[in-house]
Parts: C-alpha cells; structure tokens; sequence
C-alpha cells in the first residue's frame, strides 16, 4: 500500500501546479501548492509524513541554492526535484546534495506518483526514528551519573564483578544501580538496553561512562 502524506509542490507555472494536484490528490494524499520558495518558508510545516516537489529553475532561485537553505535552516523533507532537459546535470547535483529523486519534464504521471510514494515513505521512516530517538533520549535523561558509569559498562558487556571492581563498589550495589537504571530505560534485557545505546549513538550522544 502506498505511504498516503502531505505533498508540497513549488512551481511558478499555475498549470503545472493545478495538474500535480489533482493528479497527487486522486491518490488520497493531501496537497499544498506554492509559487515560490519564499510562500513555502513562510507555511507552517506540519510534522506528518510529507515530500517537496521542487521545480529546479524558477524565477530568482533555484532548486539546489533552496535546498542548502532547508538544511541551513533545519527543514527536514524529502525533496523531489522537477527539471527540464536541460538542467538534468543540475538535478544529479541536487541529488549528491540531498533530494531523493528527479523527474523530467513534461512530466509522467507513473513517474510522479511512484516518487512521491517512495519519499513519502522515507519520510515516514525519518519520523518514526526521530520519536524513537527522542524517547530513549528522554529516558537516558533520567540516569543518575552513576545509573549512567553502568549503562555504559553493561552495554560493552561487562559482567557485575567487572563493573564492581571499576566502579570500587560491592556487587550488590552494582546490582542495585543496574536494576534501576534497567528500569528507567524500559527493558529487561541486555539484548534490549544494547538496541536502545544503538539508537544513542546514531543519534549523536555516546553512552560513555562518567557522562
């Protein structure tokens, strides 16, 4: 089944706009079409499953100068660039630089509702990670400096007497810090606390004893 989402189209052309709309809509998918990349900066950006249909050459900007700035501004979307014959170089450039695919024009419907469902796809992907990330983040949160030495020494594999002697504790109270902060994260197993350092790391933040 395809990913249904909000499609954003940026177009100078109020032909092509029209007919990408009602093309994206027949599919079940909401829509919001734009004139310019200014209309588009100044739209609220809802944080549903969503993807940019971005003409490369308009007038006073082009696609791969606006997609620098949705980076640059901290804009995350899938971007699909829409290009003439001859700006296809330009278009494998904005794709070295980020947007997950390009269609040329005159358009192919196909074309354009099998990219659209692939970005929105990966998009929805993006969002289920970013929530994930932030709850394992909050949950890391919580640990107490010490909860924090043991989640680091757990998931690299040591053992409690190993943690003890590092840490100069008794096993017991190593026990203790360890159930507690097994708790705090949600899991009751090595195997899960593991899964849950991974998604710490991806996202930037080192589960590293004495942080």
């Amino acid at each position: 089944m395809s990913e249904v989402g909000l499609v954003h189209i940026i177009d100078d052309d109020a032909g092509v706009r029209k007919a990408l709309s009602s093309l994206i809509r027949s599919v079940g998918n909401e829509v919001r079409v734009y004139e310019s990349t200014s209309e588009f900066l100044q739209s609220e950006i809802p944080a549903v499953p969503s993807c940019l249909l971005l003409d490369v050459r308009m007038p006073g900007s082009n696609g791969l100068d606006f997609q620098v700035l949705l980076q640059n501004q901290g804009i995350e979307i899938s971007v699909i660039l829409m290009t003439g014959y001859g700006d296809i170089q330009m278009s494998v450039q904005g794709m070295k630089a980020g947007a997950i695919d390009f269609l040329t024009k005159p358009l192919r419907h196909q074309d354009v509702l099998v990219a659209v469902a692939a970005a929105l796809s990966r998009d929805s992907e993006r969002l289920k990670e970013g929530a994930e990330i932030s709850a394992v983040r909050a949950e890391y949160a919580t640990l107490t400096p010490r909860e924090t030495q043991v989640f680091a020494l757990v998931t690299s594999g040591q053992m409690n007497k190993q943690m003890a002697g590092e840490l100069k504790l008794s096993e017991i109270t190593v026990k203790l810090h360890r159930g507690s902060m097994m708790k705090k994260m949600g899991v009751r197993t090595v195997a899960d606390l593991v899964k849950k350092a991974e998604v710490l790391r991806r996202a930037g933040k080192p589960s590293r004893a004495g942080t």
